[in-house]
């Protein structure tokens, strides 16, 4: 074997072992949440008691201002894969004896859904604009995009706020849904796939006597379908995480959604949190694993250079 091939194989091998560490480090949280949220409270206290327990009152300084709350571990705490024996009370718990649980998960998906479905539709008609035609001021608003989409969304959360309050839909799912529906992402990523698709499939379209909406049904959004799954999947995600929107735009707190609710859960319900972690993951991962082919498609912009 030469040296060259050596130094790849080398390579190759560090590679390997680098990427499966990063993966075990970024699986085995989700291992541990599924398997822990099948423990008896019983061996979770066990295991996690010195994690979980309350902290001492820290009391206050010498303004009369509390201290902040630190808790400091002292016992070695035994991360357990496998539990001694099954159970599926925490999930009973969830499903069947805590509503708020299940509430909280059906704010989640009436939040989440129509922001999705209805932000890749109105991404895909603006996409198709900017990429059909092409000028100095559609250039401008396009561009006018990429800058909205690289602000943070605590940048724009004031703003958002002063509108919805003036439009009276503080305290509504709608002042999440609208901001949602015309976010700038989808339109930016379906505008760069779209422009991929070649002038030849458009020019033979028009050939035959197709029309625009032919054009962009018949010929553009089945060449960019890698596209449109990939902003579906990264919409979805990103919405049904969101938790400064909820806390900022809503006062009741019944239309919280889960991912809100998790952190309210209290250290006396710890196999609990675990069972509504799995139900809170469950959506994204059946998500991920629906679209995972046409991920890397769509972040690739290779939807429209099929052969």
């Amino acid at each position: 074997m030469s040296r060259y091939r050596r130094r790849a194989l080398v390579l190759k091998v560090l590679l390997t072992a680098l990427g499966v560490v990063m993966a075990l480090a970024f699986l085995t949280p989700i291992l541990l949440t599924i398997t822990n949220s099948f423990m008896s409270e019983t061996e979770i206290t066990a295991n996690y008691g010195s994690v979980f327990a309350g902290a001492a009152d820290p009391g206050t300084d010498a303004n009369g201002n509390p201290r902040p709350q630190t808790h400091y571990i002292a016992q070695a705490v035994h991360l357990k894969f496998i539990p001694d024996m099954v159970s599926f009370r925490q999930y009973g718990t969830v499903l069947l004896r805590s509503p708020d649980y299940i509430v909280k998960f059906w704010n989640s998906v009436f939040l989440t859904v129509p922001i999705v479905v209805f932000q890749v539709a109105i991404a895909a008609l603006a996409a198709y604009g900017f990429s059909r035609y092409r000028g100095k001021v559609r250039e401008a608003i396009f561009f006018g995009y990429i800058v909205l989409m690289l602000m943070p969304y605590q940048v724009t959360l004031v703003p958002n706020y002063l509108v919805a309050r003036w439009l009276h839909l503080l305290d509504t799912r709608w002042a999440i849904i609208l901001p949602g529906i015309f976010a700038p992402f989808s339109v930016f990523l379906l505008t760069k796939n779209m422009r991929r698709i070649p002038k030849v499939m458009i020019e033979a379209a028009e050939l035959d006597g197709a029309g625009e909406w032919m054009i962009f049904s018949r010929v553009c959004l089945p060449l960019c379908k890698g596209a449109l799954v990939s902003v579906a999947m990264l919409v979805f995600i990103d919405y049904w995480n969101m938790v400064e929107q909820p806390l900022i735009l809503f006062s009741d707190t019944e239309k919280y959604p889960l991912s809100v609710f998790l952190s309210e859960i209290n250290s006396g319900e710890v196999g609990v949190a675990f069972a509504v972690a799995v139900i809170y993951m469950t959506p994204s991962l059946l998500m991920f694993l629906w679209g995972e082919e046409y991920l890397e498609e769509g972040i690739t912009y290779a939807g429209g250079i099929k052969g």
